[in-house]
């Protein structure tokens, strides 16, 4: 049997060092990153290719991490290709239908959509995510067909949130790649 690929799909702006994606990556040579050629400009047809150039033929071993943005990244380019993974991590999804949420420059991911994932996922949200209402969140994974994790009250789930390498989410990564 092949061993699982585990991508990170990072959002707007990317992860930074400090990042529970980049720190998984910094402790885990097995899990790759999902680069864009811009980070603050998202283009939802060259961050699809890219996510597509990655998965590449792998798309049944290939379990994705992705954060904020890239969650409605994901569920585009799976409704796009019809691709199924193996699984994905779906952490803070911003809210791209709402002008509240989220900055102009992530709407070229509006629709946010709404199809059942055809494969195992799990929504991970916060209480005082300032990109997504929590209800919203959990809307959301109900659309998607998707498990519902609260990670409590710790903002966007990010550096900011002080999680630093979230074992949290590392335990949840860990039972989608089992």
């Amino acid at each position: 049997m092949l061993e699982t690929l585990v991508l990170t799909v990072p959002g707007l702006g990317g992860s930074g060092p400090q990042h529970w994606q980049s720190l998984w990556e910094s402790r885990d040579p097995r899990i790759k990153r999902v680069n864009q050629r811009d980070w603050d400009k998202p283009d939802r047809a060259e961050w699809t290719a890219a996510l597509d150039r990655a998965v590449g033929a792998d798309a049944e071993r290939t379990v994705v991490a992705a954060h904020s943005l890239s969650c409605a990244l994901v569920a585009h380019w799976v409704a796009e290709s019809g691709q199924r993974l193996r699984g994905a991590l779906m952490v803070s999804p911003s809210d791209v239908d709402s002008a509240a949420h989220t900055p102009p420059e992530t709407w070229v991911f509006r629709p946010m959509p709404t199809s059942p994932l055809p494969f195992p996922s799990i929504v991970v949200a916060s209480r005082d995510d300032p990109y997504v209402d929590f209800k919203r969140a959990r809307a959301i994974a109900d659309v998607w067909g998707s498990r519902f994790a609260d990670a409590g009250a710790i903002g966007h789930i990010n550096t900011a949130s002080n999680i630093g390498d979230w074992p949290f989410g590392k335990a949840l990564l860990d039972e989608l790649v089992r």
